[in-house]
């Protein structure tokens, strides 16, 4: 008899796929652009003497914005210029701010008030609300 096995590749949960990115995310390093002094490739007669290595085909070399930092691995990810300000309201750059929201004093994320209130200050507040059940 014939058996035919086939293997089918398949992506990871976006769960996974998500974590990895924040951790990546979380590990981003800001970095400095500089051109390389890289010679040009030396030309030959055949037929791939337009080929670029791809590793030098864009010519440039990053380097770490903090010089005690190592420079970053090719699957790491990086930043040119730090993110604005939304602590404070910009209306040219549509930051609405983050005064007067209302936030989780108990929270350590995103939405966690030491964080949100960008240090200053914040009041508590406790309501009781009563709901019919059933």
């Amino acid at each position: 008899s014939c058996t035919v096995k086939t293997c089918w590749m398949r992506l990871p949960s976006f769960r996974s796929v998500g974590d990895a990115l924040k951790d990546r995310f979380d590990g981003a390093s800001r970095v400095l652009m500089g051109n390389t002094d890289l010679e040009a490739p030396t030309q030959r007669n055949d037929a791939t003497s337009h080929r670029v290595p791809r590793r030098d085909r864009y010519r440039f070399q990053l380097r770490p914005y903090n010089p005690d930092h190592k420079a970053p691995g090719t699957k790491d990810l990086v930043y040119l210029e730090s993110s604005p300000g939304f602590c404070e309201k910009n209306p040219r750059l549509g930051i609405p701010g983050t005064h007067g929201r209302a936030c989780n004093d108990t929270s350590i994320g995103v939405d966690g008030c030491d964080l949100m209130c960008c240090g200053r200050g914040y009041k508590t507040e406790t309501k009781f609300v009563v709901e019919r059940c059933n």
